[in-house]
């Protein structure tokens, strides 16, 4: 498997006996094939360790990645899971986190053997942004008016939102269904009643997501802005669909209105 495998040392026969016992117990359970089992450890209560860590850990990625797991049939999600349980090294105690470690272990760690699909990044992360939207305790840093002028006035994009873009439709794939590239742009947003909300959207919105993101722009010179880069044959068109598509935004919670000065 391509796997980048993190090297064990053998305990420094300078540690401490329980250290080193410590150390042979924690390999054999990360990586059983390629660590024996410590000298005195019944096999039994061995495997009871190994299967109670190893499930807790594929459990947390289970309820976050449920589309990756049936895309991947259940041979590759288990060696998948495995590589990641053997070789990766957390950064956090938390249990909540382990789905934000298997996505930096998939970005930096792994490279994913022939028989697996080239979109299971993309995938992984777009499964992954429902839960981090949905912890987030981000608030708007600024005063808003929710029944503010969104042209004249600056809109303030909800602040527990994601302007996505893929070169896979991630959002369609399903096991048995044959996907083809395709670049994909998706607003992700947790709206006032606490649901994850997922809109598909185009270049134009995501352009025009970006510029107003700082809340410093007024929704009128954004709008002008995404005309001229796009050298629109009719500006006023623009104006006035972005008119109506910043009100459909608020409306739908990825706004919240505009700044209150």
């Amino acid at each position: 498997m391509a796997t980048r495998r993190i090297h064990v040392m053998n305990p420094s026969p300078t540690l401490p006996e329980f250290q080193r016992f410590q150390l042979d117990f924690t390999a054999h359970i990360r990586d059983p094939k390629a660590h024996p089992r410590p000298v005195g450890v019944e096999a039994r209560r061995m495997k009871i360790y190994n299967e109670l860590l190893y499930n807790n850990v594929e459990g947390f990625l289970l309820a976050c990645f449920p589309v990756l797991r049936k895309v991947l049939g259940v041979r590759r999600w288990a060696k998948l899971a495995r590589a990641f349980f053997s070789t990766h090294r957390s950064h956090t105690p938390y249990f909540r986190q382990i789905p934000d470690e298997f996505i930096q272990f998939l970005q930096n760690e792994w490279t994913p053997p022939d028989d697996y699909p080239p979109y299971l990044l993309p995938l992984a992360h777009y499964e992954w942004i429902e839960l981090v939207l949905s912890v987030s305790n981000s608030s708007a840093d600024c005063p808003v008016d929710a029944a503010g002028d969104l042209l004249n006035g600056v809109p303030v994009l909800n602040p527990v939102l994601a302007n996505l873009r893929y070169d896979w439709p991630v959002h369609r794939i399903a096991p048995r269904r044959k996907v083809q590239p395709a670049e994909a742009y998706l607003l992700v947003f947790r709206d006032t009643d606490d649901r994850v909300e997922f809109i598909e959207i185009n270049a134009f919105t995501a352009r025009l997501l970006t510029l107003l993101e700082p809340a410093k722009l007024s929704g009128h010179v954004a709008l002008e802005r995404v005309a001229t880069e796009s050298r629109h044959p009719d500006p006023a068109l623009i104006l006035q669909a972005g008119a109506a598509l910043l009100e459909d935004l608020r409306a739908r919670g990825a706004i919240l209105g505009s700044r209150r000065y």
